[in-house]
């Protein structure tokens, strides 16, 4: 490996990070020689995927916190620099979906959507900051969406969390790179996860993504790591405020 892809000797946390884009994101960067603080709500379903990682032979802590309170966070972004390490990378990957017709869209699940999506970037950003800003050096990576910036019936609020990430992702860049941080967004397409089953399973909504992406196919999980290594280390010391998009080349048609 390239010695500017080498992470070893870093330390990185991925929120949302048992199953799905996170763990597979996790998985690469253990690969690239990172070590692995994973993270979850589920401290069940987050120490079996720590055990799973640590089989690999990937240097592995598991930290149950919630991104949508402020005091779990902090607390937990206190341990893991005082008991663990210094944060070098952080993957803000937690988030969730849900569908409904925009006039049907129950107002509490916008409100929880918009903090679980948005408010936990900021709540996990800031505090992981303040010590990266210290020290002078740091890697953020934001995860938006395809939906940044289209939209499809149903997810109008899903589509405005992930442009508010990825737009805040480069005013972050412009308030922190002059500290030395490098912050910026992966934009995965669809890619076939657990969350998607149900549509990977619909004939007419598989049919229409193998049509709609040019490479004729939903995306692995596995394909999200790259991009996650590349932004998290040196081989990007200069690419920031920028927002990646893997999507099959899904957002270069028409």
């Amino acid at each position: 490996m390239s010695k500017n892809f080498d992470l070893t000797g870093k330390r990185a946390l991925i929120t949302g990070s048992s199953r799905g884009l996170g763990f597979a994101m996790a998985q690469a960067l253990a690969e690239a020689g990172a070590s692995i603080v994973l993270n979850a709500r589920d401290a069940v379903a987050l120490g079996s995927a720590a055990k799973d990682l640590a089989v690999t032979g990937a240097s592995v802590q598991a930290v149950a916190f919630d991104v949508t309170s402020r005091d779990s966070i902090n607390d937990a972004v206190s341990y893991i620099e005082d008991e663990l390490g210094p944060i070098d990378i952080l993957v803000n990957n937690a988030g969730m979906q849900f569908r409904s017709s925009l006039e049907a869209f129950p107002p509490e699940k916008f409100d929880q959507l918009i903090t679980t999506n948005v408010t936990s970037v900021f709540n996990v950003s800031q505090p992981v900051s303040r010590h990266m800003i210290a020290r002078g050096r740091g890697k953020i990576i934001n995860i938006c969406s395809l939906m940044s910036t289209v939209s499809r019936p149903s997810i109008a609020p899903y589509a405005a969390s992930k442009a508010a990430v990825a737009n805040l992702t480069r005013g972050m860049a412009v308030d922190w790179a002059r500290h030395g941080l490098n912050i910026n967004g992966i934009a995965p397409g669809y890619f076939a996860t657990e969350l998607n089953d149900a549509l990977v399973k619909d004939e007419k909504f598989n049919a229409w993504i193998e049509t709609r992406t040019p490479m004729g196919r939903w995306g692995k999980v596995q394909e999200l790591g790259g991009a996650a290594v590349f932004l998290a280390s040196d081989a990007a010391s200069f690419v920031n405020g920028h927002i990646l998009y893997v999507d099959g080349a899904f957002s270069a048609g028409v």
